[in-house]
């Protein structure tokens, strides 16, 4: 007797309730190791180690993301644009997948032991390689996902001002941090989208939801994805992980799980993702779909009991959450100031000189509500002409949505103070 899988699953999702996997096709790719390797990667890296609760993956953004997809599509066919069956799968593929180049704890790995390689080029770089085991079957979802289909409002649909993939982390990331500053309406936005000559619009009357949600994404940078304390965490793993691949390039020996021994005993390049490098793309997808957090923390775990002084105080630190004191401040630091510290930290922890930029270090952080690069939103009017929100909404101008708010960090061991 032949059992045949019901792919047409419903999910009990925390944040929207019962979602339902909207196809064959998208089911196999959510099934796939690939994906399924997501559950392993938190979506907020380490910053539950300020909000507890933060401590859900990119597995569960993902599936989000679909949801809305899915809603967003309904709704424009009921305001009469035109979507074909498969420009749907296609879409609701590219949106599933768009995240699924992340490496553990989200940005660590692309600043660290890869160089010149964003989690947007090892995503399609997935995405080109599952289009090869499922023959074909993705080609046009990847030209939507690089914008290289005709109809760019799909595009706009996974990155743009208001894509899905905005809509769901901002409220999820609310959810589970407890920053209900950050909750906005996903659904009403998405009932307000329409699509005026191959670009999304909202209309008039959500604008209001239109204006909440880009209050929401500032107060969430500097709340959550910028708050000092996750970037003094996120800073001590980089440095952890960059201080394993100046000892790998020495030819020391190293405890790594392989997956993370490939990419710290190698210089993996953009070079790579191309026949062009001495890797190949799938040696590169290998060894990366083989990563998670736990690749990094079973390390760590190991590293702090190293013989090199940095790695293992470094590992250790990060293990038992004693992070860099930091600091906040509208103007660069003073070069003395760090340099003071540098000398302090030298002396205080007992390592070699030229270490000392491990522990006192300075940088400048961003925030943009509004992406200047990404299309402009436009509101459909109700005499069914369109305009820029900067000049229809009475609480916006341009140079609120549009000005880069830059901020200066000092991070330096707590002892030092």
């Amino acid at each position: 007797m032949i059992y045949l899988t019901n792919k047409r699953k419903i999910i009990n999702d925390p944040v929207y309730g019962f979602i339902s996997i909207p196809g064959d096709f998208v089911f196999d790719l959510i099934e796939h190791p690939w994906f399924q390797r997501l559950r392993n990667i938190k979506q907020l890296g380490l910053t539950s180690f300020v909000y507890p609760g933060a401590t859900h993956s990119r597995f569960q953004h993902g599936l989000g993301a679909l949801h809305l997809m899915n809603l967003a599509i309904a709704t424009l066919r009921t305001k009469g644009v035109s979507i074909s069956p498969d420009e749907e799968e296609a879409t609701l593929v590219a949106i599933l997948l768009h995240d699924v180049g992340h490496g553990p704890f989200s940005h660590a790995l692309e600043n660290s032991i890869i160089s010149g390689i964003t989690h947007e080029d090892l995503s399609l770089l997935l995405m080109k390689k599952l289009n090869e085991q499922f023959v074909g079957k993705m080609d046009l979802a990847i030209k939507i996902f690089t914008g290289d289909y005709s109809r760019r409002f799909l595009h706009e649909l996974i990155s743009g001002q208001m894509d899905m993939d905005r809509l769901d982390y901002l409220r999820r990331d609310s959810f589970f941090t407890g920053v209900i500053e950050g909750s906005v309406g996903s659904d009403r936005i998405i009932r307000m989208l329409n699509v005026v000559d191959d670009s999304l619009v909202v209309d008039e009357k959500g604008i209001y939801s239109l204006e909440k949600f880009l209050i929401a994404r500032r107060l969430m940078y500097w709340q959550v994805y910028m708050h000092k304390t996750v970037l003094s965490s996120e800073c001590l793993l980089v440095n952890i992980l960059k201080r394993a691949k100046e000892i790998a390039s020495e030819g020391q020996d190293l405890y790594t799980t392989p997956a993370l021994r490939f990419f710290l005993y190698n210089k993996i390049g953009r070079q790579d993702l191309t026949d062009e490098g001495v890797f190949t793309p799938g040696m590169i997808t290998s060894n990366f779909t083989k990563l998670d957090d736990s690749d990094i923390l079973v390390s760590a775990r190991y590293w702090a009991d190293h013989s090199d002084k940095v790695l293992s105080d470094l590992s250790a630190r990060l293990l038992r959450r004693d992070l860099f004191a930091i600091e906040l401040q509208n103007e660069a630091f003073p070069l003395n100031r760090v340099k003071d510290l540098g000398i302090m930290a030298k002396e205080r922890i007992k390592i070699k000189p030229g270490l000392e930029n491990y522990y006192v270090f300075t940088n400048s952080i961003s925030n943009l509500a509004y992406t200047p690069d990404a299309p402009v939103v436009k509101i459909l009017l109700k005499n069914g002409k369109t305009s820029d929100i900067a000049t229809v909404s009475d609480m916006f101008d341009h140079r609120f949505l549009s000005e880069r708010i830059t901020k200066y960090f000092l991070c330096y061991p707590k002892e030092c103070r």
